[in-house]
């Protein structure tokens, strides 16, 4: 099985790095030393769940790996069309530069895949029929 590491995307982490910065100096200032506390295991959290998604793919499935465990299996042949989007909704996927894969008739999820370009080609060698819709550049 090949394994794809999320794409970790800078327009979530500065963002969110900038904010948890702002209260963690505030808190500091003000010695809340308990908070500062909270806000590196919450830190450290993040971390873990932007750095825990994978994607694999092997002989007949594609495979969403989540934090905490969580797994989804989706049948290559039922992959009808992936398209690019940057769609916010929550997903399996650490950065906005998203694809969207719809498979069986009315099911899709969000990934995004650091290779995408060898993504795609796994994935095209093994359902030649799924239809790739990419933005014009």
């Amino acid at each position: 099985m090949k394994i794809f590491p999320s794409k970790i995307g800078l327009e979530l982490v500065i963002p969110i790095g900038l904010l948890f910065l702002g209260i963690s100096y505030k808190m500091y200032l003000d010695e809340i030393w308990l908070g500062l506390g909270v806000m590196l295991l919450t830190s450290i959290f993040l971390g873990y769940l932007f750095t825990s998604i994978k994607y694999g793919i092997d002989t007949s499935d594609l495979h969403i790996y989540g934090c905490f465990g969580t797994h989804k299996k989706i049948p290559i042949k039922e992959i009808i069309k992936i398209s690019e989007t940057n769609n916010p909704i929550s997903s399996a996927a650490a950065s906005m530069d998203r694809l969207e894969i719809h498979y069986n008739k009315y099911d899709s999820v969000l990934v995004s895949p650091k290779d995408k370009k060898e993504f795609l080609a796994r994935l095209l060698k093994q359902n030649d029929q799924i239809n790739i819709n990419f933005w014009k550049k």
